[in-house]
C-alpha cells in the first residue's frame, strides 16, 4: 500500500503534537531503496553517553540488523539508530551481514562514533539484498540532512502502514519526556508483535535499568497485540536515554522518579501498540479481548490470543455477526484450562452466556449493535482461577488479502 491509498478508518485524525527530546536529532532521506518519491531512511543521532535497551523478534530467521543489534546491545551505549524501509535485509546470507556492517560504518564515520554504537533496523520485503553502492551513496546524505520532526521520521519508516505513528508522555514530577515512533500494519503477532519501535527519553537511566523497563513495557504492549498471527523476522524495539536532563541516572526501583518514568514508558509503548492494531492491514474494527478466571495470567493471555488470532472470530467481527460460538471454539482450542460449564462470554455490555449455556434474555440485536461500532470489546471468563489478561486485535477483511496479494507488485 502506498501513501496515496486510503488511510485506515481507525486512524487518529492527526499526528500527535510531540515535544523534542533533548539529546536526539532526527534526519530523513529519500534514497529510493524500494520506494520512489518518499523518504525511506531515518537517522536518530544521540548525544554521547546515551544508554540503550532493546527487545527483538523471537523468529528463528532473524534479519541481519537484528543480529547486529543483539551483538552490540551488551555494550549498553548508543550514538545513533538508522532505519531503512522497503527492504528487510532478512534471509540475505552473508550479503545481509555485509550491508548491515557497511551501514554502521558509514554512519559512524559521518557522525564520529564507533560502528558498535550504531543500531540498525530494516523493514520490508524478505530475501532481497540491499545494494552496497546505494547505501554508500545515500547514508552520508542522510547523515548530512537537516533536522526532521517526529512525523517525518515516522513516515520514513513506514511500509504498508497507512499513517505515521507517534506518541509522547511527560515524566511526572520532572521536566523530562518519553517520546517514540513506530511502524507496523501486517505480519503482526505477539513475541514482538513486521514492527519497529524507537522510544527516547532525556532522563539518564542505566543500561540495565532501561533494559528491564523496556522488557516489561514490551510484554504489556507489543506482546499483547496481533493483526494476523505472523511474527516478523525484523521486529525490534529500542529505547534510548540521552541523559540530557542532567539527573542522577535511574538505576531501578528506589531511584527518584523511577515509577513515573516506567509509567510514561509503558504508556508510550501501549499507545504505539494500539496504533499498530488500528492500522492493521484492511482493519475496520479495533478489538479488545479481556480474559478472566484463567488458571494464571499467562493462561489468560494464551486464551485471549487464541480468540484474537482466530480467522473465524475475526471474519465474524468484520461481518458484524454476533457468532459467539466461534469464541467458544477459540477458548476450547487454546490449550489452557477452562470450565465449559462456567464459561461466561460478553459482547460489549451484553452478557451472552452463563453457566455454560446461552443466557436467558440474551439479545443478539444488542450484541450486533455493539459490533457495528469501530471499537469492539469481548470479555470471556473461563471459570477456573484468578488469571487475567487483555489483548488487542482487529478484524479480518478482504482488504488484508488485497494488500498482501499485491505487496511485491
Amino acid at each position: 500500500m502506498t501513501a496515496a491509498e486510503a488511510v485506515s478508518p481507525l486512524a487518529p485524525e492527526v499526528f500527535p503534537s510531540m515535544p523534542p527530546v533533548p539529546g536526539v536529532r532526527l534526519s530523513t532521506h529519500a534514497a529510493g531503496l524500494r520506494y520512489q518519491g518518499r523518504a525511506d531512511l531515518m537517522l536518530a543521532r544521540l548525544d554521547a553517553g546515551t544508554t540503550v535497551g532493546g527487545v527483538f523478534t523471537s523468529s528463528l530467521c532473524p534479519s541481519a540488523p537484528v543480529d547486529w543489534c543483539r551483538a552490540i546491545l551488551p555494550n549498553g551505549t548508543a550514538r545513533a539508530v538508522v532505519c531503512n524501509a522497503g527492504n528487510a535485509n532478512a534471509f540475505t546470507g552473508q550479503a545481509g551481514a555485509v550491508a548491515a556492517k557497511l551501514t554502521a560504518e558509514v554512519i559512524a564515520e559521518a557522525i564520529d562514533c564507533q560502528p558498535a554504537e550504531v543500531f540498525l533496523a530494516s523493514t520490508g520485503v524478505i530475501g532481497e539484498t540491499l545494494d552496497p553502492a546505494a547505501l554508500t551513496e545515500a547514508l552520508p546524505v542522510l547523515a548530512g540532512s537537516g533536522d526532521a520532526g517526529w512525523e517525518a521520521a515516522a513516515n520514513a519508516i513506514r511500509t504498508t502502514d497507512t499513517y505515521p505513528k507517534g506518541s509522547s508522555r511527560p515524566v511526572a514530577g520532572t521536566a523530562a519526556v518519553v517520546a517514540g515512533i513506530a511502524k507496523g500494519s501486517g505480519m503482526i503477532a505477539p513475541d514482538m508483535a513486521t514492527m519497529l519501535g524507537f522510544v527516547f527519553t532525556d532522563l539518564a537511566v542505566t543500561a540495565d535499568a532501561l533494559q528491564a523497563a523496556l522488557a516489561a513495557a514490551t510484554e504489556a504492549s507489543y506482546n499483547r497485540i496481533t493483526v494476523d498471527g505472523d511474527t516478523s523476522t525484523s521486529d525490534t524495539v529500542l529505547s534510548f536515554a540521552t541523559g540530557a536532563a542532567g539527573n542522577e541516572p535511574l538505576s531501578g526501583p528506589g531511584s527518584p522518579h523511577w515509577e513515573a518514568f516506567v509509567d510514561a514508558l509503558g504508556a508510550v509503548n501501549l499507545d504505539l501498540a494500539h496504533q499498530i492494531v488500528r492500522d492493521g492491514e484492511g482493519a475496520t474494527k479495533f478489538v479488545e479481548v479481556t480474559v478472566t478466571g484463567a488458571q494464571d495470567d499467562a493462561a489468560a493471555k494464551a486464551i485471549g490470543l487464541a480468540i484474537g488470532n482466530s480467522p473465524l472470530v475475526k471474519t465474524a467481527l468484520a461481518a458484524e455477526d454476533a457468532n459467539w460460538g466461534r469464541i467458544v471454539m477459540a477458548v476450547g482450542k487454546a490449550g489452557q484450562k477452562a470450565d465449559r460449564d462456567r464459561l461466561a462470554i460478553a459482547i460489549g455490555d451484553e452478557p451472552v452466556t452463563e453457566g455454560g449455556v446461552v443466557r436467558d434474555g440474551y439479545s443478539e440485536r444488542r450484541a450486533t449493535e455493539h459490533l457495528r461500532g469501530d471499537d469492539v470489546r469481548l470479555a470471556v471468563d473461563v471459570g477456573v482461577g484468578s488469571g487475567r489478561a487483555t489483548i488487542w486485535t482487529c478484524d479480518l477483511t478482504h482488504g488484508y488479502i488485497d494488500i498482501n496479494a499485491g505487496y511485491r507488485s
